[in-house]
């Protein structure tokens, strides 16, 4: 029994570490660009946007659809970048516990 309750103290203590891990990553914010920075996109560690910046020259009546381009991969780029980030805070909070594939924290 005694290693019950040790283990429910652990998942306990993992508990209050994820919840100030997904409090800290609210204030997270990571950039992604694309076009050599023309375009760039700003979200917190959540994956919620916070900021697009693009730069007026790219602003074509004509030619909406690069402009378009630019941006989903302004944003993608930084999805990677929040992804690679929220991996590295949850390794260390878990102590360097790998997560299986595909399974992804906090969101």
């Amino acid at each position: 029994m005694k290693n019950l309750s040790q283990m429910m103290k652990q998942a306990q203590e993992m508990q209050t570490k994820m919840a100030q891990m997904q409090e800290k990553l609210g204030e997270i914010e990571v950039s992604g660009q694309s076009g050599a920075g023309m375009v760039t996109a700003t979200l917190n560690g959540k994956g919620e946007m916070r900021g697009l910046k693009i730069d007026k020259s790219l602003v074509d009546p004509e030619d909406v659809e690069v402009l378009e381009d630019l941006v989903v991969a302004a944003v993608n780029d930084a999805k990677g970048k929040v992804e690679a980030q929220v991996q590295e805070e949850t390794q260390r909070v878990m102590g360097g516990l790998k997560l299986p594939p595909g399974m992804k924290l906090p969101f």
